[in-house]
């Protein structure tokens, strides 16, 4: 024994030092090297890698929360994105490099790319994965088994981008390669269930599913797709294979809630198979009594509100949840979905949007931050006042309109009423102050704030779940609370000092010390009320007209909210045709019909997209929208440099000058989402984002600046007056941040051409308005210095103006040069002079009088606005006989001044002037000479004018 325990431990030293001789050389492509590198890599690198990644799944599952009121998800692993970087995910990240950069002669060089791919899967960032898988199918797409788990996690990927074509072709390559033996077998029908779900293909869904099941690798896998199965086949109108898996669902160790709505499902089925309609409330009530359901009476109390709800019982539904909520002991989430159901109900049933900030805010308290749609509360607790106004606007109009249509004594009978109502409605209910009394001893989770670290424990997203993970196997799903495991909690400092604030936080009926209800005090007086009522009755066509177009403009932008602040597409496709069905012919509707073939397409229903597609190209086939969807090259065809572009942007303008601002976001998305990189691209987004300032807060609107300034540093027009945007915000931070809507409609002297925001009261960041210094004029009257006219002077004074020539100028340029002719000749008498030296003017002459120069003046103010403040130089419009119209600029003092202005502003022209480039060219002029513009021969008369004395 002691001989054969020698030998081993001469081996073990001997193998130890040829691993240190072999370490010394690893880079050496060798047998030994290659064999030292497997090791390591797959029972070291790898294997720690995908350990990580599996907790972090298990951590993803744990927060999922499942809706069962729709198809679950096949996988749990949707979380919501967080700018903060995961540490687990890049240090799996880091792990796969390392077996790229140094383990270069193993065999698990395809496994580290897959690691990334899955890696960056889970981390959101689906482009990058897909990028990954791809790479793997490539390059190592001999080995099977890999390249099939690459096109699974390339699928699941493509499908969270909306690609679902390219996840079809995906998948079709992972069909036709099944190998039944092999574990991912079941993630490739898994992930077809998923692609036939997205797609509303439930038949194919249901084959999926079914094999899906018959491979599954787990238990939990097996049962959420039985369940997913029998939700596929009773859309499929198979109820007895539905019922007989929802039992086979209900009948398992799943957890309680897929048990619980899978047994719900079949009593549902049941009942409409035998036209009871009492049964299943019955039943759920049965199930209050059941002693072994004590720990999950929220849950049924949800189902209960639920029922209620979908019945048009809506304070029933409204009781149920508050029941649901009262009775919480261990499910935070439930908690959390009762409260966000409350919101929902007091927002889109009750119109009152105090209450369901207060629910949602509660929402948001006990939902985890991982929950799906997690990131879509906060947005719209953050923004819920805008929805507010516009559903108010919309029922204030609905409720005037109702009004005007009655006769004299029904409609003052009624006003009579509806006033009644509304000194009710001021009044304090007794019965509500009983209610909240008896809700006092509704226990809430204290909140404390956090420590922050790398190293600290809850630093650590998959810390927490592991640790979660735990505690529930020992514990139980126990309520988050301070002396969790003591009988009298109450003792507890941190329950006693924080209890108030956490009643007021967590639950909005909680009662708070010393509450006053000042609910009487913020409401009309009843002839106040009155008196608002009949003053604003639309009784004649124009004020009506002005009605229905306060509600379109509130549905419109409603609409647009939601698709564009809080990206919910469904919500936005219902806002945008309830608005078709109130106004069916607004001027509005090929841009509505656009929003809708884009948001069905987005959300996989090709039949309603293809509907308003037909609809947009039959009935609005000249609009730019019908354009983009039949000319795919639509933007290739139109060049930066004519008027093509110009127009459309004109059109936005247009758009933004009659305060259409919902229909400015819509354009303005339509024009970039075919024309990413025109030259004009800066001054979109710039009328984009203010057109959104007059819907949003402070946040959006200073972020959509921000992201101008980012991607367009050098733009010489828009960013340096964004940059005083910016500035003008951090110095008004409070005030503006206070705003519901960042930007007012305020009547302004030029509101045409004006950006409210730019001319607030001054602020000290402003840039001073003499600029320039004015310069005496000291040349005497006489003799009038003439410039031969010929082809070089005309070339020197473009060039003495005009910057290096990376700008494409105008044809006609026609500006001074810094130096007049040498040679004064005799010349014709003129009704031009040189006297009013005190008074120039910058003048844009257009050769067209039928084009409207508004967005124009609208550029020319822009550059103006960087360089002067206070309206200290104006740009205003002269029409010349028929075909010329006038841009003038000034006054500028002296002569100098106005160079100094065209040297500065006509490098910009091109990207100012939205009219094609041939038909404008440039002079300078005092205002005694502008006054004597009349026709157009006088103009042609000025020109030579100046050609010869500037």
């Amino acid at each position: 024994m002691r001989h054969t325990y020698t030998i081993s431990v001469q081996k073990f030293f001997l193998l130890a030092i040829v691993m240190v001789i072999a370490g010394c050389s690893l880079e050496k492509k060798s047998a030994l090297n290659r064999s030292l590198q497997n090791l390591t890599a797959k029972y070291n690198i790898l294997f720690n890698a995908n350990e990580l990644l599996r907790a972090k799944q298990a951590g993803y599952e744990e927060a999922y929360v499942d809706d069962y009121t729709e198809l679950l998800s096949v996988y749990r692993d949707t979380v919501a994105k967080s700018d903060v970087p995961d540490k687990e995910l890049d240090e799996v990240k880091a792990k796969a490099n390392t077996i790229i950069s140094v383990k270069e002669q193993s065999h698990y060089l395809g496994d580290a790319y897959l690691l990334l791919s899955k890696a960056n899967y889970l981390d959101g960032n689906y482009f990058d994965a897909v990028e990954y898988a791809n790479y793997v199918i490539r390059s190592f797409g001999a080995n099977a088994d890999l390249k099939q788990e690459a096109l699974v996690y390339k699928a699941r990927s493509l499908l969270y981008i909306n690609q679902p074509a390219d996840a079809k072709a995906t998948l079709d390559s992972a069909l036709q390669n099944i190998n039944p033996k092999k574990k991912i077998t079941a993630d490739v029908y898994a992930t077809k269930l998923q692609y036939d779900i997205n797609v509303q293909e439930y038949t194919d869904a249901e084959e999926m599913a079914k094999m899906a099941v018959q491979y599954a690798r787990s238990s939990d896998q097996k049962l959420r797709w039985t369940f997913i199965l029998a939700q596929l086949q009773e859309l499929n109108h198979q109820p007895a294979d539905a019922i007989a898996n929802y039992t086979r669902v209900s009948k398992s160790n799943v957890e309680f809630d897929m048990a619980f709505n899978a047994n719900l499902n079949r009593i549902r089925i049941e009942d409409s198979q035998s036209g009871v309609k009492v049964s299943r409330l019955t039943r759920l009530r049965s199930l209050l009594k059941n002693s072994n359901n004590k720990d999950f009476i929220d849950q049924i109390y949800f189902q209960i509100a639920q029922l209620q709800y979908n019945d048009g019982e809506i304070d029933n539904a409204l009781k149920s949840y508050r029941l649901s909520v009262n009775s919480s002991t261990k499910n935070q989430s439930q908690k959390g979905l009762s409260y966000l159901r409350m919101a929902d109900v007091l927002f889109k049933n009750k119109a009152d949007y105090t209450g369901a900030g207060k629910y949602y805010d509660s929402a948001l308290v006990n939902l985890s931050p991982n929950y799906p749609n997690y990131a879509i509360i906060k947005k719209k607790s953050d923004n819920l006042q805008i929805l507010a106004d516009r559903l108010q606007t919309i029922s204030r109009e609905d409720t005037l309109q109702m009004l005007a249509k009655l006769d004299e004594p029904t409609r003052l009978a009624r006003i009579d009423k509806m006033v009644d109502a509304q000194v009710l409605k001021s009044q304090p209910s007794p019965v509500s102050a009983a209610q909240n009394k008896g809700m006092a001893n509704v226990n809430q989770p204290p909140q404390e704030s956090t420590p922050n670290g790398d190293n600290f424990y809850f630093a650590s997203s998959n810390a927490i779940s592991q640790g979660f993970s735990n505690f529930k196997r020992v514990w139980g799903n126990r309520r988050l609370e301070d002396n969790w495991r003591r009988a009298n909690r109450a003792s507890s400092d941190i329950t006693q000092n924080n209890s108030a604030a956490i009643q007021q936080i967590g639950d909005p009926d909680a009662p708070a010390n010393d509450v006053v209800n000042n609910a009487a005090q913020n409401k009309a007086t009843a002839g106040n009320y009155r008196q608002s009522l009949i003053q604003n009755l639309p009784l004649t066509p124009v004020l009506m007209a002005q009605s229905n177009k306060r509600m379109f403009d509130a549905y419109l932008d409603i609409a647009n909210f939601y698709r564009d602040i809080l990206d919910d597409k469904k919500e936005a496709i219902a806002a945008y045709e309830l608005l078709l069905n109130r106004f069916p012919d607004s001027d509005n509707t090929p841009a509505i019909y656009y929003n809708l073939y884009r948001l069905y397409a987005e959300t996989n229903v090709p039949a309603s997209s293809d509907k308003y597609k037909q609809l947009l190209v039959k009935n609005y086939p000249q609009t730019p929208f019908a354009k983009i969807i039949l000319d795919p090259d639509y933007a290739k065809h139109i060049s930066d440099e004519d008027s093509g572009f110009s127009t459309l942007y004109n059109k936005v303008y247009d758009l933004y000058a009659a305060k259409q601002y919902p229909q400015v976001i819509a354009a303005a998305d339509a024009l970039m989402a075919q024309y990413p990189n025109n030259r004009l691209a800066a001054q979109i987004y710039y009328l984009r984002a203010f057109a959104a300032g007059h819907q949003e807060p402070l946040a959006p609107f200073n972020n959509d600046l921000q992201q101008i300034v980012t991607k367009y540093p050098a733009d010489k027009l828009i960013t340096p007056l964004v940059n005083q945007h910016l500035a003008y915000i951090t110095a008004n931070q409070a005030e503006l941040a206070a705003r519901p809507i960042i930007i007012s409609d305020r009547e302004l002297n030029d509101p045409q051409f004006t950006i409210p925001i730019v001319y607030q009261q001054k602020t000290e960041y402003r840039v001073k308005a003499e600029k320039y210094e004015p310069v005496a004029d000291v040349r005497k009257p006489e003799p009038k210095p003439v410039a031969p006219p010929v082809i070089e002077e005309k070339a020197s004074a473009i060039t003495a103006i005009t910057p290096p020539a990376t700008v494409t100028q105008p044809a006609q340029v026609i500006v001074p040069p810094t130096q007049p002719a040498a040679q004064p000749v005799k010349e014709a008498p003129s009704i031009f002079n040189m006297r009013d030296s005190t008074n120039y003017y910058f003048v844009v002459n257009v050769s067209t009088g039928t084009t409207n120069l508004s967005s124009s003046r609208f550029g020319i103010g822009q550059f103006n606005r960087v360089n002067f403040e206070g309206n200290t130089i104006k740009h205003q419009l002269k029409a010349v006989g028929t075909d010329n119209q006038l841009i003038y600029v000034g006054r500028f003092a002296n002569l100098t001044n106005v160079k100094d202005y065209a040297r500065a502003i006509i490098p910009l022209m091109p990207d100012i002037m939205k009219v094609p480039k041939d038909k404008y060219s440039f002079f300078i002029i005092t205002q005694e000479n502008l006054d004597k513009l009349a026709d157009q021969k006088t103009l042609d008369n000025y020109i030579d004018y100046y050609q010869k004395h500037y």
